[in-house]
């Protein structure tokens, strides 16, 4: 069974909410139902960003690209829609192990903290705000999270451009700061081309090898 996580302070900043969660993970599994439990439909941002610090450290998990990118999709899915989050009862269930993920968490805090230096809210704020730009916003956040799920691990920074996307965008949506939302495009830019080259190789290797 799994524990119940309180909630963090509101006036607290992205970077010491996610802090105050990490300290109060449990010792043993966590699931996504318990962190839903915590961030509820209105910290859907906060809990996506909190999921992808996962993928921005060396540190292997099995399985979690899925689950949390399964997730994360969702959470994009329910942004472009504009309907609760839904997940399928065995996604919220899924457990995993409670000290590998707080230690990827922790060491992922970094990032959050480089990106709230620069980040400025309110900037370029169409991009935040204007419901066309949103429209687009939510597609690409939507196409991270699938490029996220992936099973590719076995591809260098395959989770990490992902990652790095989505914790932008996350960011961006919820300080309305358009500059990391559009910083957020790029990086996403980069991982379809990633992406594009590397099956473009493999599948000119491959009919080589064929013929």
């Amino acid at each position: 069974m799994t524990t119940r996580l309180p909630l963090p302070p509101a006036d607290l900043s992205l970077g010491e909410q996610l802090r105050a969660i990490i300290d109060q993970l449990p010792e043993g599994g966590v699931s996504l139902g318990s962190l839903l439990d915590v961030f509820g439909d209105e910290g859907l941002l906060l809990l996506t960003a909190l999921m992808v610090l996962v993928f921005l450290v060396p540190v292997s998990i099995p399985g979690v690209s899925t689950v949390f990118g399964a997730a994360i999709l969702m959470v994009g899915i329910s942004r472009l829609t504009g309907r609760p989050l839904w997940l399928p009862r065995r996604l919220r269930e899924r457990e995993l192990p409670g000290q590998k993920v707080r230690a990827a968490l922790t060491a992922g805090l970094k990032w959050v903290a480089r990106f709230e230096r620069i980040s400025r809210p309110h900037r370029l704020r169409q991009l935040a705000e204007q419901r066309g730009w949103l429209v687009v916003g939510n597609l690409a956040f939507i196409t991270a999270a699938l490029l996220l799920m992936a099973p590719l691990s076995f591809l260098p920074f395959s989770n990490t451009l992902p990652g790095v996307a989505l914790l932008l965008y996350s960011i961006g949506f919820i300080q309305r700061d358009g500059g990391a939302i559009l910083v957020g495009h790029l990086v996403q830019l980069a991982s379809v081309t990633y992406f594009g080259v590397v099956f473009a190789g493999g599948g000119a290797a491959l009919g080589a090898l064929l013929n």
